[in-house]
């Protein structure tokens, strides 16, 4: 028996996803703070229970308990404390995959801090303007030299920020060594929980996440105490995590994917993390990283499945991976295709945004359907709305909404002490966003009414399985059709030539937008008009004919976000110019 995930699940094993849908609850106890009730509560009662396995690509290994990780974030909570860090100021970790970064959520959890996980591909600008509208105190680093040297030129313009560490053996001129910081506390200090005032209570900020910016300025994406138990049904019944096995998730730690598959969920449900801490991703370390942390369930991108199957995957040993799973951006049938037919591994999706634990998944009930993104997850009332509100008819594509009707799926837990539990307001569902902090006008025009607009769309089968079409701005109006990006790109992504592509919308005077397809050409293939008359007559004949690209681009590289999603409105701005 699982001591910590029945506190939070009254019943855990269910008979099929109509039973799963319908009596899954989650309890949502009085102040819980996830450091101390799941990782200080592990260590207590199995202190030796493995939390972590961590890699890197010199293939050194390192392991930790959650005695280990009590240890260590008490001691960092007092280092962070010892330099003013207070309840309610935000630090910024930029850490990579270091196991510091697990350590320090850790103590800012315990100190009631915010958190801004960041990536080491921030630019100055970045920088710049994620420290001014977040009013950031404290800047923890790795001693990465081009982030420093992006540091160093941005600093100067954050006036907030008052504290900064440097995580590593390198030095760095106005950095702390965070090491020394840690040398001047007892190496067996502890963090008592902190009462009162100066404790955390659900609806505290815990965790802000940037946006990824496909479009605008990144929004700050704020989430509470409560996220870590929305992300139960994300690691049990998406990922399939098991009590005392290895969970792998691979992404950087300044993306939300991190808390999705590299922390909460995994260690309420007992797993330990598999982490590869790498420099710069190569297929080749990927997959050896693989061979030494032996994850039991794994989880990736997309972009990482399709690099996969462009190596020789018939020498290496996937038979300790019972479940493999996608997130990020939708995975193509043919990269599940191929996946399935060169490592035996089954790919289910999950859907989900940085402002939400999984929303839809096929899970573990559910026979997959390549390309579909499965049924909705208890816990949100999810639906798809057309530009009324009202609800879609299948096979009719609209917005994949976010409902008050989730409310039901769960319990708030609070001694009768504390007297009568004011009700539920829209912003208390677990795993849900409380909205993009400080901006009450961005808010309101996605979420209001009870209801939480995604500006993802989707349509939905006969049998309920979720379609995923693309965002609202990427879907293609050619003719009088509505075009889904998805859809071709995945058609494209059949032709062996193809690594990656984006499918976007291109300015025409005649029929008002064409389909455009920006191609990454796989090794061994070169751009010609020949190749491009054969995908556009391969699209026609995989999908439908009006559906085609009309114009070819052969690129070096798609334009990403930090997080390595495809920014198709990056391509638009420049067909527009």
């Amino acid at each position: 028996m699982n001591e910590i995930l029945s506190k939070y699940c009254p019943r855990i094993e269910f008979d099929s996803y109509e039973d799963f849908y319908a009596n899954y609850r989650c309890v949502i106890p009085p102040n819980f703070n996830f450091a101390y009730d799941v990782a200080d509560e592990w260590a207590r009662i199995k202190p030796l229970k493995r939390a972590l396995l961590w890699t890197n690509d010199a293939a050194e290994m390192r392991s930790f308990t959650f005695a280990d990780m009590k240890r260590l974030s008490d001691r960092a909570a007092c280092a962070l404390a010892s330099l003013g860090i207070r309840k309610g100021d935000v630090v910024m970790l930029i850490l990579k995959q270091r196991p510091e970064v697990w350590v320090l959520m850790l103590a800012l959890m315990k100190l009631g801090a915010v958190c801004i996980p960041g990536t080491y591909q921030l630019t100055k600008k970045d920088i710049v303007y994620r420290c001014g509208i977040a009013e950031v105190k404290m800047i923890l680093t790795v001693d990465d030299a081009d982030l420093l040297a992006n540091l160093a030129a941005a600093l100067p313009e954050c006036p907030t920020v008052t504290v900064k560490a440097l995580v590593g053996n390198a030095r760095a001129p106005g950095f702390l060594a965070w090491e020394e910081v840690l040398d001047a506390v007892e190496p067996d200090a502890v963090f008592a929980r902190p009462e009162g005032a100066l404790g955390t209570s659900n609806g505290d900020p815990m965790l802000i996440y940037f946006s990824s910016g496909t479009t605008g300025m990144p929004k700050m994406v704020l989430h509470n105490f409560t996220l870590p138990l929305g992300h139960i049904v994300t690691a049990k019944y998406w990922q399939e995590v098991e009590d005392d096995t290895i969970h792998m998730t691979q992404t950087d730690s300044g993306w939300a994917k991190f808390a999705w598959g590299k922390l909460y969920g995994q260690w309420i449900c007992g797993a330990a993390i598999g982490a590869y801490d790498t420099e710069k991703f190569t297929p080749a370390g990927m997959l050896a990283a693989i061979q030494r942390i032996r994850p039991y369930s794994f989880c990736a991108p997309a972009t990482i499945y399709r690099y996969l199957i462009k190596e020789d995957l018939s020498a290496y040993d996937f038979s300790f991976i019972k479940h493999s799973s996608v997130a990020g951006e939708p995975l193509s049938p043919e990269v599940f295709h191929q996946i399935k037919e060169k490592t035996g591994l089954e790919i289910r999706e999950g859907f989900g945004q940085s402002e939400t634990s999984v929303m839809a998944a096929v899970f573990k009930w559910l026979p997959v359907k390549p390309g579909s993104m499965g049924k909705p997850a208890p816990l949100f009332g999810l639906n798809i709305l057309d530009e009324n509100g009202a609800p879609c008819d299948d096979g009719m594509v609209g917005n994949i909404s976010i409902t008050a009707a989730g409310k039901n799926m769960y319990e708030i837990n609070a001694p009768a002490s504390q007297g009568a539990v004011p009700a539920p307001g829209e912003t208390d569902l677990p795993g849900l966003f409380r909205g993009y902090w400080k901006d009450e006008a961005v808010t309101a025009r996605c979420w209001h009414d009870g209801c939480y607009s995604t500006g993802d769309m989707a349509w939905h089968d006969g049998d309920g399985s979720y379609w995923f079409v693309g965002r609202n701005d990427d879907v293609i109006k050619c003719s009088g059709y509505r075009i889904g990006p998805f859809e071709v790109e995945s058609a494209l992504m059949e032709h062996p030539s193809v690594l990656e592509c984006a499918v976007t919308a291109a300015p025409d005077p005649m029929r008002g937008q064409v389909v455009k397809a920006s191609i990454v050409l796989a090794r061994g293939f070169e751009p010609s008009e020949a190749l491009k008359k054969e995908l556009q007559n391969h699209v026609k004949r995989v999908t439908a004919p009006y559906k085609y690209p009309r114009i070819v681009a052969f690129v070096p590289e798609l334009p990403k976000t930090i997080s390595g999603k495809i920014q198709r409105n990056v391509i638009r701005k420049e067909d527009e110019g």
